[in-house]
């Protein structure tokens, strides 16, 4: 039995399996957020009971060959040597390094270290984060001995060893071309002197043996950490050959391809995750609102996601000349573009728009979205889907007609934590004696595929999206005297 752990940013889930990838069992339980304004922080203890709990659930007095862990990336978590908290860890979603992001943003220092590392910076990555709390809580800095994300925390916890994943070492401060840290970036952000705080970057994963204190996790059971949930949710999708993608369709809009190489000449947007493979990287734009989006129509609307699938097939594509932009984030818009003024709107309103014209209109702009991300990420293969807005096969069949192709959905259930054990399998299968079909693990549930007349109409289509994003972008900069 293989055990999935995904420690997301409000669940934990762990998911056992069966040798030839069939789904044993799955458990869940809720974790919180803390803090006020921009302050987003999380208890490590509350994380590794939840860890503790769903571990137990799903081994249920059974024996784990292997425990393989993924979850939420960035932030920063403060412990000891013995993996204790320092301080309440900040979770991804804090927004308090924003005014040092913004400087460095206006300065020319953010386009230098993507320049460096292939990553933009956003304030709830490690580097602000590091950087605000050396000027803001130094003490909190000079108390612990390791500053990591959330998976690697755990793994801390639950077997001793201190180290990250190529994956969450990314963002910031991987140099990809030596696969270590930079010193250059360190020193870019002003904390090259605490680079002693972060872990050490495991060649393919951090791995230990569990201690036995853990129920569900017997003393001896191996372990590993990573990679973070978009790179193993794509593994878990069979996504790992140059040019093929994966669309994540959440509450955000995780549009990964995999590329040979980094693009350190291209606009200075989205991020570049390396992998177990120097020759394999996740290239990845992750756009603000994905099913956000659509559960605000519809709570303005007054329906719900079940009525989804009947609203699009009332109103036919075009949406009777009702059509929207998605970019519902108060924080603007992060990819294929930076932006923070960038604002959603529907246009091709009259007295005849109906709930089911707006409803259509916002999905259909998600869709766009989608393929204007993956374009600029450089799909040109397979593509796989996955995520709860997968649920509705009306919604299903938009997608793959907006963007042209096929799409094979994720088998289920928990691509992330199936990506995480064929990770570690890959990483620590021979040691282990242990092996899988990676193909039968990775083999879709369902393809989708696009009606070439529907392709036709929405090729068109996405000119008059750009046409509507360019615009917009010139309309949110301001009149022009006022720049």
């Amino acid at each position: 039995m293989f055990v999935g752990l995904d420690m997301g940013t409000s669940v934990a889930k762990a998911a056992a399996f069966a040798e030839d990838g069939t789904a044993l069992r799955v458990e869940s339980t809720p974790i919180s957020l803390g803090g006020r304004g921009e302050r987003v922080e999380q208890d490590l203890e509350e994380v590794v009971r939840a860890a503790a709990h769903v571990l137990a659930a799903v081994t249920d007095g059974g024996a784990p060959d292997l425990v393989a862990m993924t979850g939420q990336g960035d932030g920063l978590w403060l412990v000891d040597a013995g993996g204790r908290a320092v301080r309440p860890a900040m979770s991804w979603m804090d927004g308090r390094a924003g005014g040092l992001v913004a400087g460095w943003m206006a300065d020319g220092t953010a386009e230098v270290l993507y320049r460096r590392t292939g990553n933009v910076l956003f304030p709830g990555s490690p580097g602000p984060l590091l950087a605000w709390l050396d000027r803001n809580e130094p003490e909190s800095l000079d108390a612990a001995t390791t500053a990591a994300c959330c998976k690697d925390v755990l793994h801390l916890r639950l077997t001793g060893e201190r180290g990250t994943d190529l994956s969450d070492a990314s963002v910031p401060f991987l140099d990809p071309r030596t696969r270590a840290y930079s010193p250059e970036a360190l020193a870019a952000l002003g904390v090259a002197h605490r680079a002693d705080l972060l872990p050490p970057i495991a060649a393919t994963l951090p791995y230990g043996k569990a201690h036995g204190r853990t129920p569900g996790l017997p003393a001896g059971t191996p372990v590993t950490s990573g990679p973070y949930d978009l790179p193993a949710t794509a593994i878990g999708a069979g996504v790992t050959e140059p040019g093929d993608g994966l669309l994540i369709v959440g509450t955000t809009l995780a549009c990964q391809v995999v590329v040979e190489s980094v693009a350190f000449d291209a606009d200075p947007v989205g991020f570049h995750l390396a992998t177990a493979r120097p020759d394999r990287h996740m290239r990845a734009l992750p756009a603000m609102t994905g099913t956000v989006a659509l559960d605000w129509v519809l709570g303005m609307v007054g329906a719900t996601h079940d009525q989804v699938s009947g609203m699009l097939d009332e109103s036919p594509r075009g949406a009777n000349g009702v059509a929207a932009l998605p970019y519902l984030s108060p924080s603007g818009e992060r990819a294929p573009f930076v932006d923070p003024t960038a604002r959603a709107e529907f246009t091709g309103l009259d007295l005849r728009a109906s709930r089911a014209d707006l409803v259509r209109g916002m999905c259909e702009a998600i869709a766009l979205a989608a393929r204007h991300c993956l374009e600029a990420a450089g799909l040109t293969g397979e593509l796989a889907i996955s995520g709860g807005g997968t649920r509705s096969l009306s919604w299903l069949r938009l997608f793959a007609d907006v963007l042209g192709r096929p799409l094979r959905v994720a088998r289920g259930p928990e691509p992330g934590a199936r990506g995480a054990i064929l990770a570690a399998i890959a990483a620590r299968g021979g040691e282990l004696g242990r092996g899988v079909d990676v193909a039968a693990w990775t083999a879709p549930e369902l393809v989708v595929d696009p009606d070439p007349e529907a392709v036709e109409y929405y090729d068109r289509a996405y000119v008059d999206y750009l046409f509507r994003v360019a615009s917009a972008r010139e309309r949110w900069r301001g009149p022009a005297e006022e720049r």
